[in-house]
């Protein structure tokens, strides 16, 4: 089975939560499972542009990208925080490839349009190749995919890291598709987790306002991976991350699953 396990950036702070997530990973593998690790950084970037003396600006949960703020995520997403998740899984013995979207052309992406809003150096993903992807879980390892993708342009966008793993799960043909995240799941307007939520019924949230923030751009990834074929996506909480062993069996009882 197909897996690709996104994890925010709030989590790879944590280096305990690494560490289980890692292994999370290294059973999923030896149970025969293929897996993507796609993963943001936004923390991490959020701290950097700190030091520099930039200030974060988001637009609907997407972070405005200048050209510095570009090089920066660079830098954040491609150089260290990949390196840390690839050197997680090495210490467990499982061989991890890290890369961007750059790297074998594998994603492709295309200046993104918010509304009349410039977000500057921020995309979305046009096309994706698998054939390097492919070629990772072939000899045995597992990619880890930072969420930046080149454009025709030649230049490097910042991609949303939710909307990236949509995209990635849905060229692999995944079966199963899964945010860890800081939070519960999905909240209603009593701030309850909803535990199933259809795709039509998004809209429906969005626009009653009960979606606000980083959940826009999540659950907007969450739609296209439905849509594409993806069989199974859930939002999970990263402090109960072991439930990914039931949830590549279909049988995870924490979080938000949101079907067709």
């Amino acid at each position: 089975m197909k897996l690709v396990i996104k994890i925010g950036g709030a989590l790879l702070d944590d280096a305990t939560l690494v560490e289980r997530c890692a292994r999370c990973v290294v059973r999923l593998v030896e149970n025969g499972d293929q897996v993507a690790v796609v993963h943001g950084g936004g923390k991490a970037l959020t701290r950097l542009l700190d030091r520099l003396g930039k200030k974060s600006e988001f637009v609907h949960g997407l972070r405005v990208t200048d050209e510095e703020t570009r090089d920066a995520a660079l830098m954040v997403l491609a150089g260290g925080i990949n390196k840390k998740l690839v050197g997680a899984l090495g210490t467990l013995g499982q061989p991890a490839v890290g890369i961007c979207g750059g790297d074998g052309l594998s994603f492709r992406a295309r200046k993104r349009e918010n509304g009349g809003v410039d977000l500057g150096w921020v995309g979305e993903i046009s096309s994706v190749d698998p054939h390097w992807l492919n070629a990772i879980w072939n000899a045995g390892a597992v990619p880890v995919i930072a969420s930046l993708a080149l454009g025709d342009d030649g230049e490097y966008y910042n991609i949303n890291a939710d909307q990236m793993a949509a995209a990635c799960a849905v060229a692999c043909q995944a079966e199963r598709l899964a945010f860890l995240t800081d939070v519960n799941g999905v909240l209603d307007a009593y701030r309850c987790v909803i535990r199933v939520l259809p795709a039509n019924n998004i809209a429906v949230l969005r626009e009653a306002g009960v979606i606000t923030g980083g959940m826009l751009p999540k659950l907007e990834a969450c739609e296209r991976a439905l849509a594409g074929g993806v069989g199974s996506v859930h939002i999970l909480p990263g402090a109960q991350m072991e439930a990914l062993n039931q949830f590549a069996r279909g049988e995870i009882q924490v979080g938000t699953e949101l079907i067709a």
